[in-house]
């Protein structure tokens, strides 16, 4: 009865949805990287510096939307670095992945003790409110967990949907998917598979960022070592749960969230009090790789990602 009462409780799905924001502005953005073919492993680090630099950047004064838009310029930078490395030059994709993961990692560290040098806590700031929709937020259920969260999770779905939109019912789209499955193809109709994999892993990067702002913009108004808690890595898994699709991604992102926020819940209860809460903790994993195993045996893998491409060598 208490995870029934859990489960139909419009504060557990708010939460969900609260959760899930972050994860789908990563997930969206690593998925149009591999959808042209380039494994993005520097996730991880992208979103620890997003975070950081959003946060740092409404502390020096500016809005929250320009802390969101310094974020997405940091990923943008860190997606170059990573797509010039990993595409004309054709470096393993994985090696420079996780070495810009441990160099923004270890940069965005840095600079916060150059910056706060005798800070023991972090700063805090004004950070998104809930925004509820005009009747759409009176709905039962639906409408606390869905029409009263902030404005960036708005922009989430939104991303979400334009994301979908752009890669299925635009020519960009389908230059994208291509580059990903037969760059061949595309060289042969004129277009640059080098500029068009460069610009998806930049754009990518951006929306990575915005994720790791999330944390410190809306869900929280502080920066603090280990926000991100791994995150990046979940998105990758999310990725291919989605088999390369948003809007599937989207929905094993808010699965994901929907078993953290019951593990949370579950160790207030009656429950909590019988088992280790250690267990609780891996809850959402072990759901989360279960449900990986069980999509992943259908999911179609693009074929060419991870596969450098030169003009001219078959």
């Amino acid at each position: 009865m208490d995870i029934l009462d859990i489960l139909l409780s419009a504060s557990f799905w708010a939460a969900a949805i609260r959760i899930a924001s972050p994860l789908i502005f990563a997930t969206l953005g690593e998925l149009i990287c591999e959808r042209a073919g380039v494994l993005n492993l520097g996730i991880e680090g992208i979103m620890v510096a997003g975070a950081f630099s959003g946060w740092i950047a409404v502390w020096a004064g500016l809005p929250l939307w320009g802390g969101v838009a310094v974020a997405m310029l940091t990923g943008m930078a860190f997606g170059l670095l990573h797509a010039t490395l990993s595409v004309p030059f054709g470096l393993s994709q994985h090696v420079v992945g996780i070495g810009l993961t441990l160099l923004a990692t270890s940069l965005t560290f840095y600079t916060y003790r150059v910056v706060l040098p005798e800070v023991s806590s972090p700063p805090k700031i004004e950070a998104f409110q809930p925004y509820e929709i005009p009747l759409l937020a009176d709905l039962p259920l639906i409408g606390p967990a869905l029409f009263s969260q902030t404005p960036l999770t708005y922009a989430a779905f939104l991303l979400a949907a334009i994301c979908a939109y752009t890669l299925y019912r635009t020519p960009v789209g389908l230059a994208v998917r291509a580059a990903g499955e037969n760059p061949s193809a595309v060289a042969a109709q004129g277009l640059s598979v080098t500029a068009i994999r460069m610009g998806a892993v930049i754009t990518g990067s951006g929306f990575m960022a915005v994720g790791g702002a999330f944390l410190t913009l809306s869900a929280f108004d502080s920066f603090f070592f280990d926000m991100v808690n791994g995150r990046g890595w979940i998105c990758i898994a999310l990725v291919v749960f989605g088999a390369w699709r948003p809007g599937k991604a989207v929905l094993g992102a808010i699965l994901f969230a929907a078993f953290d926020a019951l593990q949370i819940r579950l160790q207030q209860t009656a429950i909590g009090t019988l088992v280790p809460y250690q267990l609780f903790l891996m809850l959402p994993y072990i759901l989360s790789i279960l449900a990986l195993v069980v999509m992943s045996r259908r999911a179609e893998v693009p074929a060419a990602l991870m596969v450098p491409f030169n003009k001219g060598e078959r």
